[in-house]
């Protein structure tokens, strides 16, 4: 009842968001080569998915981020089992989130392409930068949030760490990984659009951030419009379809 409610709203408030759009733009506030109309905005969308580039390019996005997403969620699984079961490892990783969480992938652009170039190999690098730190904060968080008790029982049962870890802490903490996995996705969502438009064309058909450089380079606005329409889709499935029913199967669980 609570999310037909909200969609409810939603839509309620993207009617408004459109009908002030096409009164802009038909007042002529603007000129129209910089702001088009609902209808040529869909027109360029409609155009782009039919000849099959749009989606390309949305397919190898999506390609890269789920390569950066996967090694970014190993290391900080990885980073999380040391730093519970390892005191020592634990000091050395608080210092390193302190120093790089804070630092947006962007910033380290420069230095990416220095080291990588400018290719497939410096995108990962800055998803997997704006993905592993919140996640493996997130875990951290997690882990250190399990009762004692349950860690003292399992030991008592014979349970080796890694058993400890794969059948207490993970199912214990989920959802703080979920979490974790949420703001990842839209860090690095955000990390590989940018990239996209800063690195241009790689691969045989460039990113969606390399879609919407390009229209802007053309001045085609409408299609410039259509690809941010197609993010902002992207992005709101993302969170009400994917993660959403994932915080609500964690909640199931736990309650």
């Amino acid at each position: 009842m609570a999310m037909r409610k909200k969609y409810l709203h939603r839509i309620m408030w993207l009617g408004l968001i459109l009908i002030i759009w096409e009164a802009v733009y038909y007042s002529n506030m603007y000129a129209r080569q910089i702001f088009p109309s609902i209808e040529q905005i869909i027109k360029s969308l409609a155009s782009s998915i039919t000849k099959g580039d749009l989606l390309m390019q949305v397919g190898f996005s999506f390609i890269i981020i789920l390569k950066g997403l996967i090694i970014g969620i190993i290391l900080a699984v990885l980073f999380s089992f040391l730093d519970y079961f390892f005191k020592k490892f634990s000091s050395f990783l608080d210092t390193i989130i302190g120093i790089l969480h804070p630092l947006p992938g962007i910033a380290l652009l420069p230095l990416v392409i220095i080291w990588f170039g400018v290719g497939e190999k410096a995108i990962l690098f800055i998803i997997i930068h704006s993905v592993l730190w919140p996640m493996t904060i997130n875990m951290k968080t997690g882990f250190r949030s399990v009762d004692k008790e349950y860690i003292e029982v399992s030991k008592n049962l014979g349970m080796n760490i890694w058993q400890i870890f794969y059948y207490v802490l993970i199912p214990l903490s989920l959802m703080h990984i979920v979490s974790g996995l949420k703001i990842g996705w839209s860090r690095s969502w955000r990390a590989l659009i940018s990239s996209e438009m800063v690195f241009g064309a790689i691969g045989p058909f460039g990113g969606l951030g390399w879609f919407i450089f390009e229209k802007r380079v053309y001045m085609d606005t409408a299609g410039m419009y259509a690809g941010l329409l197609v993010i902002i889709i992207i992005g709101m499935i993302m969170e009400d379809l994917i993660f959403g029913r994932m915080e609500k199967a964690c909640t199931k669980i736990y309650s």
